[in-house]
Parts: structure tokens; sequence; C-alpha cells
């Protein structure tokens, strides 16, 4: 009897455990794929005016490039990096029920990051003499400063938007992050239209088009945060201890800061390059379709990270194990699904940023490149930066050797095999 009941015991606790995988499962899917939304909606705002000034030429398009690839490593990569610091903070402070906790640690997050801000408005204001100094095309890094200058004004609203974004996340609050992304969007593409093309201002009405768009979306956070009853348990009055999380921020914010930067330094390199407008608008739209992915894989991260980090706060570290097994399935998915996507589109998608021949082919031979780099950095994006390091609050340990080595060998021959087409053209 004892036999035959031994059998039956690992029977039920396998039937257990897979019920228990696969409700995790559909939890990290409930917070992800409406992450992914948000993600791409926001970023698409910067990634519209781009595309709808590459419709100007090859000289708008890539001066938009240099601009936003440098605002990207000095100024918004920066800010996700530190507000994903709330994604420990706050997420373990939620699972132990310290629900007053999360509200002070968000009003310390948006104080820190508006400070991180000044110095970063400072830099943006010389990028047109930094580009100049660094040895780039004059006409490029003129309409590159000038778009920089404009795009100060989006700074400071993302800074809080990040912080709201990680403040509602926690507590998968995710509902009122995808519509107020998508309506900004929405009303984000009619408004940089009209900038752009009906008022004629170029590339300063591409940049006041993003600023607008952000602080909109901000404007809708804010107002549901305020008067939602779902915020009730976490919503508190601002108070003096905000300014007390000063080191605890810092502490997982600058581990966490420093990241995706070597993708966007490739891109002010190929300035340098004998035809830096076509290198320049070629790389930034590999760029520009590498970081959507990018969010996509993060997004997926953020929603482990979230279920990781509840679970510690509550002692459940068995949820945790869970947590990474479900991830890695989403990630091996969703790579296939990039990767397949992405070799279909290849011979259509430059158009999509711009109507020269030769940009578009030039895009084509990436795609193979492009694929790689998602695949491989895709992975270390959504395994190891979720519930192994953000989740737990190792972001300093967490493994950083990723495919961006690669990207400057693979960019590099790419662009030594188009020199030589052109070449033997001649």
């Amino acid at each position: 009897m004892e036999a035959a009941a031994e059998p039956l015991l690992e029977e039920g606790n396998s039937e257990k455990g897979k019920s228990s995988f696969l409700d995790e499962l559909n939890k990290v899917i409930c917070i992800a794929m409406p992450m992914v939304v948000v993600s791409v909606s926001q970023y698409m705002l910067r990634a519209v005016s781009m595309m709808m000034l590459g419709h100007l030429g090859e000289l708008a398009l890539s001066s938009a490039a240099l601009a936003i690839s440098l605002s990207n490593v000095t100024g918004f990569i920066l800010l996700i990096g530190m507000a994903s610091s709330l994604e420990t903070l706050c997420g373990q402070a939620y699972g132990a029920g310290r629900y007053e906790r999360v509200g002070i640690l968000t009003y310390g997050s948006i104080i820190w990051l508006s400070l991180a801000c000044f110095p970063v408005c400072i830099l943006w204001f010389f990028t047109g003499e930094l580009l100049l100094w660094t040895g780039q095309d004059p006409l490029i890094s003129k309409a590159a400063g000038n778009f920089s200058v404009w795009l100060i004004p989006s700074l400071f609203p993302y800074a809080i938007l990040q912080s709201l974004i990680r403040y509602l996340q926690v507590q998968s609050l995710i509902a009122p992050m995808v519509i107020t992304s998508l309506a900004s969007l929405c009303i984000h593409v009619p408004v940089s239209w009209a900038l752009v093309f009906k008022l004629d201002l170029g590339g300063v009405g591409a940049a006041l088009s993003i600023g607008i768009s952000y602080w909109l979306n901000v404007i809708m956070l804010l107002l549901y945060i305020k008067f939602s009853t779902s915020c009730d348990k976490t919503r508190t009055a601002f108070s003096v201890d905000a300014f007390r999380t000063f080191r605890e921020f810092f502490k997982f914010a600058i581990p966490s800061a420093f990241m995706g930067w070597t993708f966007e330094l490739v891109i002010l390199l190929s300035g340098m390059l004998p035809n830096p407008q076509l290198e320049t608008s070629v790389l930034s739209i590999c760029s520009t379709i590498n970081t959507l992915h990018f969010l996509v894989s993060n997004s997926i991260a953020a929603g482990a990270s979230t279920r990781a980090s509840n679970a510690i706060g509550s002692g459940n570290h068995e949820a945790v194990r869970r947590v990474l097994w479900a991830v890695l399935l989403l990630a091996v998915v969703e790579l296939l699904a990039a990767v397949a996507a992405l070799s279909f589109c290849r011979d259509i998608l430059g158009y999509a940023f711009s109507d020269e021949a030769a940009v578009v082919s030039y895009v084509k031979d990436m795609i193979p490149f492009l694929c790689f780099t998602i695949a491989t950095d895709g992975l270390q994006s959504e395994w190891f930066e979720a519930g192994g390091s953000n989740g737990s609050g190792r972001t300093s340990t967490s493994p950083r050797i990723t495919s961006r080595e690669f990207r400057c060998r693979c960019f590099r021959d790419s662009s030594r095999r188009r020199k030589g087409r052109a070449c033997g053209a001649d």
C-alpha cells in the first residue's frame, strides 16, 4: 500500500508544481505584455519624430539620429536605469506590506532623477560643440546641436514619468499606464506632423513635440494616482522622509544606470566614416529597431522583476525560482518571433524611415547582424536582469557581458564591404 502511495504522491507533487509554474507564467505575462505596450509607446514618441524627419532628407535624419543617440546615452537611458532601482526597493516594500514606504520612495526617486537632469541639460546645450570636437561632420553637428537644445524640455517629464511607471508597476496597476501611453502616442503623431511639416519647424518641431507628449503622459498619470482608489494604500503626503532615501536609492540606481551605451557610441563613431550622412542614418535605424526590441525584452524582465521582488518581500523564495524559469520560456519565444519578423520584413523595413534607395538597401544588408545582436542580447536582458538582478536587488553583480562587443565588429565589417562595393562601382 505504501509503495503504491509513493508514485501517487510524486505524481500529485508534479501536477502541483506544473500548476504553480503555469500560474506564475500567467502572472508574469499579465504584467510583461502590457508593459511592452507602455515602453514601446513611450519610445515611439522619439522614433515617430525621427521617422518624419527622415522624409525631409538624409541630413535631417542623420542629425536627429545623432542627437537622439547622444541624448539616449547621456539622458534617457540614464534615467531608465536609475529609475529601475524602484523595482527593487518599491517591489520588496510592497511585497512586505510596507505600503507607505512605496510612496515615500517614489517621491525620493522624482527628486533625485530631477536633480540628475540639470548636468544633463548643460551637456545637451553644448552638444553641437561636443560633436565638432569629436570630429563629426560640421553640418550634422550643427543640426544635431540645435535638435538637442530643443529636446531639453522633454528630459524633466521623462524623469517624473519613469518614477510613476515603477510606482504603478510594482502594484500591478498596468492598465492606466497602457491607456495613457497609447493616448499620448496618438496625440503625438498629429502634433509632430503639424510642427514638422505644416509649421515648417523641422527638427525644432520634432523635438518640441516629444516634450509636449511626455508632459501630457505625466499629467494623465498624476491625475489617475491622485483620484484612483487603487492607490489609496500607497498614496502618501510628501514628507522629509523622501530626502532620506538618498543612500538606498543610489545604492541600486548607480549600477543600473550604465547600460546600453555601446550601441549609441557606435552611432557617434559612424559620423567619422567617409559617408557620414548615410552611415549615421543607417546605424540610427538599426539602433532604433534594436532599442524597440530592448524595450520589449526589458518589459518582460520588468514583469519578472516585479513578481520576484514581491515574492522576496513576502518571504516566498520558491516563487522566485518559478519566475526565472517562466521568464526564460518567454524570452525564447519572444526572440524567435522577433528574428522571424525582421527577416521577413528586411526588404521593406527601411522605407519606414527614409525614401532614399541607398538607405533602404543598406538597412537590408544590416538585418542579419541586427538579428544576431537581438538574439544574443535579448536573453541576457530578460534572464539575468529579471529576478536574478533587479528583483533580488543584486544589480551590481548582474552579468554585463553582452553582444555589444560584437556589434562594433559587425558594423565595421559591413561598412568596409559597403565601401568596397562603392569603390568597385566607381
